[in-house]
């Protein structure tokens, strides 16, 4: 009665009071262990900082503060303490209020310089294309080398062919002892790492990758009865590369077609495989692949020191000696790339070499390409000088390019106060592509065309359709589900059998084809992330998961467990990456859902705790251990938001399966979580909790924010303080579309910060 009353006059006083009262409450209560201003004691060095809000901290202020009495303050005293230091020094707009956040100056990251001088080299070139056909064109002979009496062109979906003694093509092709065939066409690296090559056949193979000239694998003159021939190549990911497969059936060097057949016609059979990094060696599938060509690539393979993530996005704020030797080394690559291909390059007449006027004026426009906008006079005669009286233009052009590329003006994202269109233009292209403008952009800064916030959007929704922009796309839900970096997926062999490699990277690319589907597609909608049923699957997960799958090879989008599922909160790979070897895991399920998809921060356990082994307790199930492992007060204080959270989804197993039982217990998956507004949130399990964030404006704010930050990798705050709730407003109006998210941060970033009084 006496805590409602205080509760009541508490409410009935001027906010100033209340404030005042807080205060006073802080000083007396907090500040020994925390500081005056929450600045961290020797008791306590952690600054009280943080995301809760007032509601939150009033909750855990009252349960368990102060340190020497907890739970002596009422909830009107935990609520006014709370206000106070929420407002005075806690929030994040109170630190920046106190130290204003700033847009720092950025190096590029080691993707983004990889993409940039890739991207640089080829815009001296064609344009790759990649529409929405795929496959290889494939093209077969009736003769033992390819480009000799063609019988037959189609588009075949995947090479993974088996003639026996017959020919491909029955209708065309007439000697089943000599014919020929060749596919032709492109790839997309999903991701940027070494790939693994392979190609399967009895008879003489090429296998050209990324260089018309070279063959990546070259069995064309065989010994042995070697079947599989595989070699490895280092590629960037989100771009596209050329690729030409060749075969020949025929007794190589044996010239008489009567000495040919005095022997049975023997078997053919033709495959292209490949393992993707984080992948297993499978057929080269369909969806990889073009029938469109596509010019060469520059791959930059310098190694690099890795890039700051301590604040959960990629930057480059730092520059260290080993990023400086980096950058030489990449730049002295780049330059020998350069001046072996500078003919081609430059167009040079096919007669001959360049001449002295067409190399200045390559290297003129690869400098402004680099620096992403005009060259000035000087800037043109510095270039020009190095080509005065050269009597190597090899060397004059490996000096150009790298007096390009080691310059700040191409090193750093932004480079001085420049607030013009090319600045705009940098900005939106590093943003999106994480590289250096297009001719388009380009030409849209040059002609006045990015000065409005609509042009600006339209450029961004033009962009969003190049696969640089989905690399990026599908690079940050990587990093958002922290399946990045994921090392080997295993689980106990007794336990789940049949849980092996091959169904573990169907499980990952079954993930990446339900986050394009719904998460990034066209048709994006943020809210199906979470309340989706419907699993991409093959033959093989379908048995291992328990569905039906239509017949055909490939992934399938089917309905999963009758409703059980809550989209990729219940995914079988997030599930199983958010597991035990052989046990599911609440906590880790549970600081997932905390950090990632509501944005709270967590504190660091006081000590590290080995979780409790199933032997120890065999009585009890997941949770039941779990709960008691982390009853004390000490890990109480965030193992009631983890736990709670974790537990809604421990209907699924160690492996992601759905399960009623666990230790032959039955499952309990209940949960709650206090809203920042203070409401208690019940859920009987993942679809419960799938509808809550579906619709929460917590996780549409951190998403927004989290977006941003992949976007323009600075803090938001420094856009100002209301940046995040603007971001939120037009993703709500855009039906919680992701591109259209993608695209106002976009919009956002190219305006730049507003400026500090």
């Amino acid at each position: 009665m006496v805590r409602t009353l205080l509760l009541g006059w508490l409410a009935l006083l001027p906010v100033a009071a209340q404030a005042q009262s807080g205060k006073d409450l802080y000083a007396k209560q907090c500040a020994r262990c925390h500081g005056a201003n929450g600045e961290g004691t020797k008791r306590y060095e952690a600054p009280l900082v943080g995301d809760r809000s007032v509601k939150q901290l009033a909750k855990y202020v009252q349960e368990t503060m102060p340190e020497s009495n907890p739970g002596s303050l009422s909830a009107a005293e935990a609520e006014a303490v709370s206000a106070y230091l929420h407002d005075a020094f806690y929030s994040p707009i109170a630190q920046d209020r106190l130290r204003p956040a700033r847009v720092q100056l950025s190096r590029l990251t080691v993707r983004q310089y990889r993409h940039a001088v890739a991207d640089l080299v080829q815009s001296f070139r064609a344009t790759p294309k990649w529409d929405e056909q795929r496959g290889l064109k494939g093209e077969y002979f009736n003769a033992r080398s390819p480009g000799q009496k063609k019988a037959h062109e189609r588009i075949d979906p995947v090479v993974s062919f088996d003639w026996g003694k017959e020919v491909p093509v029955a209708e065309k092709l007439t000697d089943p002892y000599v014919f020929a065939a060749a596919w032709n066409g492109s790839f997309l690296a999903p991701e940027t790492g070494t790939y693994e090559f392979a190609v399967r056949t009895e008879h003489a193979t090429r296998l050209y990758v990324n260089d018309a000239r070279k063959p990546l694998i070259d069995a064309w003159v065989k010994s042995g009865n070697d079947t599989e021939f595989r070699a490895s190549i280092y590629l960037v990911g989100g771009r596209i590369y050329p690729l030409k497969l060749e075969f020949s059936k025929a007794n190589q060097g044996v010239d008489d077609p009567k000495r040919q057949k005095e022997k049975p016609v023997t078997p053919a059979s033709m495959a292209l495989l490949w393992k993707p990094p984080h992948g297993v060696l499978e057929v080269m599938p369909s969806r990889a692949l073009s029938p469109n060509a596509a010019p060469e690539q520059f791959v930059c393979e310098t190694p690099f020191p890795p890039d700051d993530r301590s604040l959960g996005w990629e930057r480059g704020t730092s520059v260290s000696k080993e990023w400086d030797a980096a950058t030489t080394d990449a730049a002295l690559e780049a330059a020998a790339y350069v001046a072996a291909k500078v003919n081609e390059l430059a167009k040079a007449s096919r007669r001959g070499a360049a001449d002295t006027a067409q190399l200045v004026a390559f290297a003129h426009a690869f400098t402004e390409r680099a620096y992403r906008r005009p060259l000035t006079a000087e800037q043109k005669a510095v270039i020009a000088r190095q080509f005065e009286g050269a009597k190597d233009p090899e060397a004059a052009i490996k000096t150009a390019v790298l007096l390009a590329l080691k310059s700040p003006r191409f090193l750093y994202r932004e480079f001085g106060v420049e607030k013009d269109a090319y600045a705009v233009a940098g900005r939106l292209s590093f943003g999106l592509w994480d590289s250096i403008p297009d001719e388009a952009l380009l030409r849209a800064a040059k002609d006045g065309q990015l000065s409005t916030p609509e042009q600006v959007r339209g450029q961004a929704s033009r962009m969003l359709a190049d696969p640089r922009a989905q690399a990026k796309l599908k690079g940050f839900f990587d990093h958002w589900l922290l399946v990045e970096h994921a090392g080997e997926l295993a689980k106990d062999p007794k336990k789940f059998p049949g849980f092996d490699a091959a169904l573990v990277a169907d499980l990952r690319t079954s993930l990446d084809l339900f986050l394009a589907d719904v998460g990034y597609g066209p048709k994006s909608d943020f809210r199906k992330l979470f309340t989706s049923g419907e699993v991409f699957l093959t033959g093989k997960l379908a048995g291992f998961y328990g569905a039906a799958v239509p017949a055909g090879d490939g992934f399938h989008k089917v309905r999963l467990d009758e409703g059980q599922r809550a989209g990729l909160l219940t995914h079988p790979f997030l599930m199983a990456s958010f597991a035990y070897a052989a046990e599911s895991s609440p906590i880790h399920r549970g600081v997932f859902l905390t950090r990632g998809v509501l944005g709270l921060s967590l504190k660091p356990p006081p000590e590290a705790v080995n979780p409790a082994p199933p032997d120890l307790h065999p009585n009890l199930n997941t949770r039941e251990r779990v709960a008691l492992q982390t009853k004390a007060p000490t890990c109480m204080t965030c193992h009631s938001l983890i736990n709670d959270l974790g537990f809604t989804l421990e209907r699924f197993d160690a492996v992601g399966r759905f399960r009623e039982k666990d230790n032959a217990r039955p499952v309990d998956s209940t949960g709650t979580y206090l809203t920042r507004e203070g409401k208690q949130v019940a859920f009987g399990g993942a679809v419960d909790l799938g509808k809550f964030l579906a619709e929460s404006r917590e996780v549409h704010d951190a998403f927004a924010e989290q977006v941003f930050h992949h976007v323009a990798q600075q803090p938001i705050l420094a856009y100002g303080p209301d940046t995040r709730a603007k971001l939120v407003a037009a993703f709500a109006k855009a039906d919680y579309n992701v591109r259209d998210l993608f695209v106002e941060a976009a919009a956002v970033l190219a305006a730049g910060p507003p400026a500090r009084k």
